[in-house]
């Protein structure tokens, strides 16, 4: 079956116009992205260490960033929250109460946070009843610890 062609090519001229308009509008979009910050808080993680594995059973989770003048031991994080020593013990020992096995506290810590800092969160999560305490990197680039894979 043959179908008749209504497709014809164009021949007439181009307005600038349309197109002028379509490229202001990507870039104000574009220019607004920038402007407009990015919701949560800023934690830069380390890098890892090659051959670094992830944490089995269950986790919880606490960020630390390193704070500021008005707070020298830091910002506790938990479930994206801003929270006291106090109310994170409560919470951890809840997060133990209802784990069926000890859980993991997997600590997302700022670069600059200091090693006083994550002291006092040890501390936390030990009066909590959480043993194992493991700090999140960025994962590598590379992977340097694989080498060429023989055939």
């Amino acid at each position: 079956m043959k179908f008749p062609r209504n497709a014809r090519m164009f021949r007439g001229q181009l307005d600038a116009a349309p197109l002028a308009c379509v490229l202001f509008c990507l870039l104000i979009f574009l220019l607004l992205a920038l402007v407009v910050p990015i919701p949560g808080i800023p934690v830069h993680l380390p890098e890892a260490i090659p051959g670094e594995t992830g944490v089995d059973g269950p986790t919880v989770t606490v960020a630390l960033d390193a704070g500021g003048p008005q707070n020298p031991n830091g910002v506790l994080y938990f479930q994206q929250q801003i929270i006291g020593e106090t109310d994170l013990l409560r919470r951890l020992k809840e997060a133990v109460k209802k784990s069926p096995s000890p859980p993991t506290l997997v600590v997302l810590a700022d670069k600059k946070v200091t090693i006083e800092q994550l002291n006092r969160l040890t501390r936390v999560a030990a009066k909590a009843g959480i043993k194992d305490i493991r700090q999140a990197t960025l994962p590598g680039v590379f992977d340097s610890s694989a080498g060429p894979k023989s055939p």
